[in-house]
């Protein structure tokens, strides 16, 4: 039997009541599978801990938390708590780099034309574009990388550094390319190499890597083209590698083809760890409402599942993303967010009763560059 071990972080606002419902699905796939188990341990982080204790992310916790198998976190932080320099509080990227999650996986995909901003498009005029890509963000470097640097005092002006390292570089393209050749071998580089040095830095080492996956198609877009094309066409495109701050931006604006942050999941994956999480934010305008949409966080749970790599537990991924598939088949299943009246509590329900009754699941692809350790 194997036994997983995960780290909960539920965190602030909507955070567990995502987390909750990602849970829930969890348990339910895990009646299904034969020789896993999976063991939860549920940690205090967030800007609710910093007000409590003084800390949104103790180091104590920290070292916890990298005992796991895996990590499931809901969201964290909030806009009335911040640190003294006015900036809100973000332990979720300080996880990102104490783990040295420098992968950041964002799959984008349309299950239903009503989550659509393209919706009621008459038939043959067009209708709504396939969107079924991956947004592979750099998590460790480009524009965030100083935000913890010292500043002095009293002066009249401040600066922000994009930093673009070779080894940074070339291990995000390779995730990249190791993705692309698992969908449809298109990999397009996302910079601003017109501009700026750092950025022409990225591509030349991007296409470096490139020249060792010959079998995949490549492409350079300036990152405000990008913006125009993501609305305009994004059927074009497959797997999308870009710096942090603009796969943090462009992650959004994707996730707005497709119904919303609702609908967003994501993996922030290491050498060593695993970090899943709803791309979207605490939400505290809706928190405790019951109205929040779980569907990012419970295709985050089928991440984590295909990212352990155990033979079962990528069976429970496909069988999570079925059921998914499955229930947003039908428009009346929708939250809020999407128009509908599920709420967040419904709609579990109604993917785990799906999980049920489902006998197998057919192949579903996975979205994760290389899941036994992600190059």
């Amino acid at each position: 039997m194997a036994d997983f071990h995960i780290a909960v972080l539920p965190g602030d606002g909507i955070g567990p009541e995502v987390v909750d419902a990602g849970l829930a699905v969890l348990r339910g796939v895990e009646r299904q599978l034969e020789a896993v188990r999976f063991t939860t341990e549920e940690f205090a982080v967030g800007a609710r801990e910093y007000l409590r204790n003084g800390h949104p992310l103790p180091a104590a916790t920290v070292e916890c938390i990298k005992a796991a198998d895996a990590i499931l976190l809901g969201a964290m932080g909030l806009p009335d708590v911040r640190w003294p320099n006015g900036v809100e509080m973000t332990p979720q990227i300080d996880l990102r780099e104490q783990l040295d999650l420098y992968n950041g996986v964002r799959p984008i995909r349309l299950y239903h034309p009503s989550h659509s901003p393209w919706r009621g498009r008459e038939p043959g005029s067009g209708g709504e574009p396939q969107v079924d890509l991956v947004i592979v963000r750099e998590n460790c470097e480009g524009l965030f990388s100083a935000r913890l640097t010292p500043r002095a005092a009293g002066r009249d002006f401040e600066t922000d550094t994009m930093t673009i390292t070779r080894h940074g570089a070339e291990r995000i393209s390779r995730a990249a390319f190791r993705l692309a050749q698992k969908r449809r071998r298109h990999c397009t580089l996302v910079d601003k190499a017109n501009v700026l040095p750092s950025m022409a830095f990225f591509r030349r080492v991007f296409d470096e890597v490139a020249a060792g996956f010959p079998d995949v198609r490549t492409e350079r877009v300036y990152v405000d083209a990008m913006a125009l094309f993501l609305v305009q066409r994004p059927q074009d495109f497959d797997v999308l590698v870009t710096e942090n701050m603009f796969g943090d931006i462009l992650s959004d604006l994707a996730a707005g083809l497709v119904g919303g942050m609702g609908m967003a999941p994501s993996a922030d994956l290491g050498d060593e760890h695993g970090l899943f999480q709803p791309s979207h934010g605490t939400a505290p305008t809706i928190a405790g409402k019951g109205i929040a949409n779980p569907i990012a966080t419970i295709l985050s749970v089928a991440l984590m599942l295909e990212w352990l790599a155990h033979p079962e537990t990528v069976r429970g991924a496909r069988i999570i993303e079925s059921a998914v598939a499955r229930v947003l088949a039908n428009p009346a299943n929708a939250t809020s967010d999407l128009g509908g009246k599920l709420s967040t509590t419904e709609m579990t329900a109604r993917i785990i009763e799906t999980i049920e009754t489902m006998r197998s699941a057919g192949p579903i692809r996975s979205e994760l560059a290389d899941p036994a350790g992600t190059g």
